[in-house]
């Protein structure tokens, strides 16, 4: 007899672990599909430092590491897409793909959505149950496509929505991550000359006693509170990001800086035309799916990613509940240029919205892309500007005293 590790499924979808003696896993399943237990994972049980390592596991899980990524879940999607393109039955073609699925969280929710899938759920209910994984958007398009017949079409969709998602994402870190890099660089920079070249000069500008030139004098004084406060400074650090966390946390404090995020410059507009790039496309591709649109603007505002943002889709959502067209609400709350809201106009009039809502969407993509290209260009002037305003005052800080040590060596001679 060996004893089995296994976890499990309850009748009411709750997660079930233990461990039992048999023959095989085989006499293990039997044992359990008696007991009214789903098996989904059995094998056999090893030392007790395994077990440590699998509840490590677990609990990692529950934290959130190994979230798979976006680019997991467009595999995943496409995968779908051609299992219900080629007619092959969901719970077949999902036993596939979770059995060749890399990324441990995903493996282990799809196992689950099999199982309530067995247990006679709906595929949208059954991904409903992991929206750490599946969101709001992804399980009502699911539903659309189970409801109309049309599930091949949701995947399709879906599919293509978090791709060009992705590529959105990618194109606005990638633009951000130059400037981030040069002020990093900068603030190190500055932080080696304070700790280490200024005190070596110290000595030289102690000789002129009380003729120190006032950006000599800030700049020695800097060097000495960072040497000697450094750990001090390091812990108010540390309590300002604490309180800055806690603000954040906060439903107003998060407002706040999500709206104060939209108005830095350059960066704030490049955030916010990804934002309404998503907007659009979600809306093309909820209302092409049969989505409604009170259902389809409510899954926007919870996933805005931006709580700013989402207080308008919410108030554009109660415009149009009570009657009025998409493209006056959106005027009254100011989300879209006026460009954008004639072609929104011109949509509802002749009943292809979808259509121009995609070219609504491509129009934010294509600024984006443009933004992200020209970001170099307009970040130049401000990292300029700064760069140069430090090494004027180091500059004038280290060579002035410099200077009138020669003037007075030379009136000397």
């Amino acid at each position: 007899m060996t004893v089995y590790a296994y976890i499990g499924r309850s009748t009411r979808g709750e997660s079930v672990r233990g461990a039992m003696e048999a023959d095989s896993p085989d006499g293990v399943a039997a044992r359990l599909s008696q007991g009214g237990i789903i098996p989904v994972d059995i094998r056999a049980a090893g030392a007790a430092a395994a077990g440590a390592s699998a509840g490590m596991g677990e609990l990692g899980r529950r934290l959130g590491l190994g979230k798979p990524r976006t680019a997991d879940l467009i595999l995943f999607t496409r995968q779908m897409y051609t299992i219900t393109k080629a007619g092959i039955p969901l719970l077949r073609g999902l036993r596939g793909i979770s059995g060749t699925t890399h990324n441990l969280v995903l493996r282990t929710a799809l196992e689950d959505v099999l199982s309530s899938l067995e247990g006679g759920r709906e595929l949208a209910v059954s991904f409903a149950r992991h929206p750490q994984i599946f969101s709001q958007l992804y399980v009502g398009l699911i539903a659309v496509g189970e409801a109309t017949g049309t599930l091949e079409g949701s995947f399709e969709r879906l599919g293509q929505y978090l791709a060009q998602e992705q590529d959105i994402h990618d194109r606005v870190k990638g633009a951000v991550r130059y400037p981030l890099i040069v002020m990093a660089a900068i603030a190190i920079a500055i932080g080696v000359i304070t700790v280490f070249v200024i005190p070596k000069f110290a000595p030289l500008f102690q000789a002129l006693g009380d003729h120190v030139p006032l950006p000599t004098r800030i700049l020695m004084g800097t060097s000495r509170l960072a040497r000697a406060y450094w750990h001090v400074g390091i812990a108010l650090a540390a309590l300002l990001a604490l309180a800055v966390n806690r603000l954040i946390a906060t439903e107003r404090g998060r407002y706040r800086w999500h709206e104060w995020k939209l108005r830095i410059p350059v960066l704030g507009r490049l955030m916010q035309q990804a934002i309404l790039a998503r907007i659009s496309r979600t809306l093309a591709v909820s209302l092409n799916a049969g989505m409604p649109m009170l259902q389809t603007l409510t899954t926007i505002a919870r996933s805005a990613g931006n709580d700013y943002m989402s207080e308008r889709v919410h108030s554009l959502r109660e415009a149009v509940e009570r009657g009025e067209p998409l493209a006056r609400a959106a005027a009254v709350g100011e989300l879209f240029p006026p460009l954008v809201l004639q072609m929104i106009a011109v949509g509802e009039e002749t009943g292809e919205l979808p259509d121009l809502l995609e070219e609504v969407a491509g129009f934010y993509e294509r600024e984006v892309d443009y933004t992200v290209k020209n970001l170099s260009a307009a970040f130049e002037p401000i990292l300029i500007t700064f760069v140069g305003g430090i090494v004027l005052i180091l500059a004038l800080g280290v060579f002035l005293p410099m200077w009138d040590l020669i003037a007075k060596v030379g009136s000397g001679h």
